[in-house]
């Protein structure tokens, strides 16, 4: 398994994301995850905790598959609110830190109306190499 990441310094230089990942080995593709607990119900008030509850739950399937969050190649992060989600781009970080560490994927966010889940503020989906 090899997982590489490309930052050209051509491009502006990226802050919690990797411009590109180059990976090698088995593709493990993550459903997306919202901030559903083991009951199924959206946990959390707010986008810090929600964006929490969807990454451990994208993790939890990860390491299911056999795979660790330094393996991650790409996340997409929907959120119902972009100027929410910005403003808590910090602790978003932080979240991502003690869960994920410190090796960033290729990734981007996305702005939609809804989430399945009406209560949903964010859904994470990706896929690792492992």
């Amino acid at each position: 398994m090899s997982v590489e990441r490309v930052n050209p310094p051509e491009l502006a230089e990226p802050r919690g994301f990797s411009h590109a990942v180059v990976g090698t080995g088995t593709t493990i593709f993550l459903a997306g995850q919202t901030a559903l607990d083991p009951g199924g119900r959206i946990v959390g008030a707010g986008v810090v905790e929600q964006f929490e509850q969807a990454l451990a739950n994208l993790l939890t399937a990860l390491r299911a598959a056999g795979g660790e969050p330094g393996q991650l190649a790409s996340l997409t992060v929907y959120v119902t609110d972009v100027a929410d989600y910005r403003a808590h781009a910090r602790e978003i970080g932080k979240v991502w830190q003690r869960l994920a560490g410190r090796d960033y994927p290729a990734m981007a966010a996305v702005g939609v109306t809804r989430l399945w889940d009406a209560e949903a503020l964010v859904e994470v989906q990706g896929f690792a190499v492992i």
